[in-house]
């Protein structure tokens, strides 16, 4: 990497940096890399040295506050061993037990902090195999390092390709109570299982094109029609629960990832860091007429949605957040996103993965995706795609939320909705 580019990059901490690392919200995204074969972990200090660490000075930095009070990106020497974590399970024939130790593991670290005293990363090698890997390589970047667009794209950039009512609803409105809202506080702390749901694109493709939607109208219905039959199997009365999805979008006028290279050249290194936004949509009811048809989630999703974005909510709620920052500092900004989370039911965020098998350092990568962490929410639900399948994973309050229930309602409305869309004949006019 060339030091002169280290030099111009030394800048202040980004307001959206300085809310996601406060004492309101610490907040990591997770990103997963489930190997075809074992982990050879004597190439991961090489690794991190020549590709990970040259991507961007952040990786390499800690925030400090200058003379000014101000925050800003400070350079320190990188110790990659200080970083990387292998646990030692329990020897074991049992891929389902070495699941068991994976799940165990994962729920701790989703809920520890790093230290602020060296860069926010960490790198943790699972090197037992599971049920879907031989081998997980776990990223966990903190979210003031930039927002899941800029963190998956540098981890993408890793890999080679394998050619074989109000705009911010922080208050007086609160969703009720129900299986995937407790209203507890504290739940930051507290501990989270993840589980996962493996749905092939081209079966989606083939809802989105008998609906005449896109594939995130699809995926958004679909999960919206899955938390209501839970709701419905735990609590017949929380199916008319107001409910409220938070969703979170990326604000790049951008189509795909942009390489490293790219995201570094002087016009487009505004695509690196926390663009972000989101929008507040409510979940529909099981009780409303209008949705007996299951496929009326998927209308209802892509009607709000479209709404929503039209309205240019999207951008003033990020010119609201720079103002109350401007006025109030990063604190104030991230008792509103706070404030935000906790009222609301669920929390979804995707990201469009490679379309080609990956390797790292060749190991082939069968499987991939992410998570999120540090808000008070019960329930987060992250969506990637990956080659010919799209990872849907589900972070669950443990003791709460019955995840494998969880899981199985969602299954079953993407089964209910594959068949009626499969059964019609003609394309509804529902725009």
């Amino acid at each position: 990497m060339d030091q002169q580019f280290y030099e111009e990059v030394q800048e202040p901490v980004s307001p959206p940096g300085q809310y996601f690392n406060s004492s309101v919200i610490c907040s990591y995204v997770f990103g997963f890399l489930e190997m075809a074969v074992p982990i050879d972990d004597s190439q991961t200090i090489p690794l991190l040295k020549d590709v990970f660490l040259p991507i961007n000075p952040r990786f390499s930095s800690i925030m400090v506050r200058d003379q000014d009070g101000r925050m800003k990106w400070k350079r320190v020497q990188v110790k990659p061993e200080e970083h990387v974590k292998v646990p030692k399970f329990p020897e074991c024939n049992s891929p389902e037990l070495y699941d068991q130790y994976f799940g165990d593991y994962v729920t701790r670290i989703l809920t520890e902090r790093t230290p602020q005293n060296k860069p926010l990363w960490e790198i943790h090698i699972i090197n037992n195999p599971t049920r879907n890997a031989a081998g997980t390589l776990i990223f966990k970047l903190h979210h003031a390092l930039g927002d899941g667009y800029s963190l998956m794209g540098a981890l993408l950039s890793c890999l080679q390709r394998n050619f074989g009512s109000s705009l911010i609803k922080t208050r007086m409105i609160v969703d009720d109570k129900t299986p995937l809202r407790s209203g507890y506080e504290g739940t930051v702390s507290m501990p989270f299982t993840l589980s996962h749901i493996s749905l092939y694109i081209d079966n989606i493709k083939a809802i989105k094109s008998k609906l005449g939607v896109t594939i995130n109208d699809v995926i958004t219905g679909l999960i919206f029609y899955g938390i209501r039959l839970y709701m419905q199997e735990i609590d017949r009365m929380a199916r008319k629960a107001n409910s409220t999805c938070v969703v979170m979008l990326n604000t790049r006028n951008v189509r795909g990832y942009q390489s490293v290279k790219e995201m570094q050249k002087s016009k487009v290194k505004g695509l690196w860091g926390n663009k972000i936004s989101f929008l507040q949509v409510p979940i529909p009811k099981l009780g409303q007429s209008k949705i007996s048809n299951p496929l009326e989630f998927i209308w209802n999703a892509r009607k709000q949605i479209k709404k929503k974005r039209r309205s240019f909510s999207v951008y003033l709620i990020g010119l609201l957040l720079d103002l109350e920052m401007k006025i109030r500092g990063p604190e104030a900004v991230a008792k509103i996103i706070y404030k935000t989370l906790r009222n609301s039911s669920v929390v979804i965020s995707n990201l469009f993965g490679p379309m080609e098998q990956m390797t790292l350092a060749n190991h082939p990568i069968s499987g991939l995706y992410f998570t999120m962490t540090g808000g008070p929410e019960n329930v987060d639900i992250t969506i990637m795609s990956y080659v010919k399948v799209i990872r849907i994973t589900l972070r669950t309050l443990k003791g709460f939320v019955d995840e494998q229930k969880f899981k199985f309602c969602i299954e079953k409305a993407y089964d209910v909705m594959f068949k009626a869309a499969m059964e019609i004949s003609e394309t509804p006019n529902k725009n």
